[in-house]
């Protein structure tokens, strides 16, 4: 259902405001450049600082922005199951291709009440879902018999995983079956994970390297191995530096970097990136080849 290069958005902010007109740019951007798919409002889109209303606002910018050019998956994800499914409508309402929802953060609910979060949003809306699993934001992590049952449910279609367990992509295969939509939410392994039976990335990198990400996805979704190795070099020192200091900041600074228009501009308690990370980020955007 998606697949390829699907960077999971940053928020421009000018004076603490969320800026439209570059937003609708950024997009227009990402799918010249040859992005596969869009998530507005995911972590890098600063979402947990984000309200409601602004929140539900993006959803409807990015849908028209896109312009039935590329899928909109909308980031829905709360640590309550009513506001989740209230963003699920909101997405559904503005015309999102699909809703990403992440596993509660906080809250630490057991399988059972995975189980019982999810069922309860998919019994709510006729909206594709797609499970996010961030053990390293959220604590707890879906097991992968809870992800099979979850799967036997028509609206939950896939996974963004970002558990770096590569292992995991065959387990969720066999548990889930083969048309089960696989994204890796990790970037330095996306080769890996695709090489496992992944079919994409939902990417903090590809905001800024959207070309180069989506030739990668592309030569490992036609079999061009060495080409993928080689677009893998080239990137990896940016999928690194794009975590040198707390997420987004970096890749805000290095888009601000390409696109001196675009604001670095975060909402606290984040800060932006220091010296010492922006010379890390600077020497990544060199070693890609986009400065």
């Amino acid at each position: 259902m998606f697949f390829g290069s699907i960077p999971a958005l940053v928020t421009p902010f000018a004076a603490n405001r969320v800026d439209e007109a570059i937003f609708r740019d950024f997009i227009d951007w990402q799918i010249q450049e040859g992005t596969d798919a869009i998530v507005p409002c995911g972590t890098t889109g600063e979402v947990a600082t984000l309200s409601s209303d602004e929140q539900h606002r993006l959803f409807a910018v990015a849908v028209e922005a896109a312009a039935g050019r590329v899928p909109v998956i909308a980031g829905c994800g709360s640590n309550d199951t009513a506001t989740a499914i209230a963003h699920v409508h909101a997405a559904k309402a503005a015309g999102a291709a699909a809703a990403l929802v992440v596993v509660p953060y906080y809250n630490k609910p057991s399988q059972a009440g995975l189980m019982a979060h999810f069922t309860a949003i998919a019994n709510e809306t006729d909206l594709p879902i797609v499970v996010y699993n961030v053990p390293g934001r959220t604590v707890v992590s879906i097991d992968v018999a809870t992800l099979g049952e979850l799967a036997k449910l028509p609206t939950i279609v896939g996974i963004k995983d970002a558990t770096g367990d590569l292992g995991r992509v065959t387990a969720q295969r066999l548990a889930c079956g083969p048309d089960f939509c696989q994204l890796s939410g990790e970037d330095n392994s996306a080769l890996g994970f695709n090489a496992m039976g992944g079919v994409g990335c939902i990417s903090v990198t590809a905001n800024v390297a959207p070309r180069l990400c989506a030739d990668f996805q592309r030569a490992m979704r036609e079999g061009r191995m060495e080409e993928a190795i080689e677009l893998q070099d080239r990137l990896y020192p940016l999928h690194m530096a794009m975590f040198a200091d707390s997420s987004p900041g970096p890749a805000k600074y290095a888009l601000n970097r390409l696109r001196p228009f675009f604001p670095t501009d975060l909402r606290l308690p984040l800060v932006g990136p220091s010296e010492a990370a922006k010379r890390t980020i600077d020497a990544a955007l060199a070693h890609a080849g986009l400065i």
